[in-house]
């Protein structure tokens, strides 16, 4: 039985056409390797969450790889444990949910073996199923009575998409290769071009402010 009843191993049979539409779920392995192989491996990902039985679809367009105990930009830097980051040194596959500014959820991805705490931060992605239930946890309207400029931001920002997606920091820890929260990768993709800058706004990470581990396509 599917987290939500029925048959299907999404949950609900009526959604099983869509959903297997997105392509393979990714399975433990995937993420039981080196974050930054992962970030760049995570674009052009479904980033799917099944809410009462709907789809919520992404394609995923920006990441950040976080490496662990040696990265000054990490919040596991120097071995650092606590109650918020403990997820952070399971196996990879789960999911690290942590506010900033005390507004703003962050989705993250654990990776690599367990006590290896990495992960990488879904930054930006493309809507493309459950839009109205995106559109109206954004901004309380179904996606046809947004404007222009939010439509095409609805996904633009890592906060944005937790928000799109009603993810909160209670949802940390969320096994990814479950029914509810899961990545998928696409029956057929379009070709883009692959580019790695630095990560934003870590400028207090001294020599890993430069590290090139932000990854997006054009």
């Amino acid at each position: 039985m599917g987290r939500f009843g029925g048959e299907s191993p999404f949950g609900v049979d009526i959604h099983m056409r869509k959903l297997t539409e997105y392509g393979e779920k990714l399975d433990r392995d995937f993420y039981m390797r080196d974050a930054v192989q992962v970030a760049v491996e995570l674009l052009g990902k479904r980033l799917i969450r099944v809410v009462d039985g709907v789809p919520l679809v992404a394609e995923i367009t920006e990441t950040e790889a976080y490496t662990g105990v040696n990265d000054k930009a990490s919040h596991a830097y120097g071995g650092r444990l606590t109650q918020r980051t403990r997820v952070m040194y399971q196996i990879g596959g789960y999911a690290y949910i942590y506010l900033i500014y005390g507004i703003h959820s962050m989705l993250n991805v654990v990776t690599g073996p367990k006590n290896d705490p990495c992960c990488v931060l879904i930054r930006m992605a493309e809507p493309l199923e459950g839009l109205d239930s995106i559109a109206l946890n954004r901004y309380g309207k179904e996606y046809d009575k947004l404007g222009k400029v939010r439509r095409k931001g609805l996904l633009d920002g890592p906060g944005k998409i937790c928000q799109g997606f009603g993810l909160r920091t209670e949802h940390s820890g969320m096994d990814l290769t479950g029914d509810e929260l899961f990545l998928a990768e696409p029956r057929e993709q379009n070709p883009r071009v692959v580019r790695e800058g630095k990560r934003i706004n870590i400028d207090y990470a001294e020599e890993a402010a430069d590290f090139l581990y932000r990854f997006y396509v054009e």
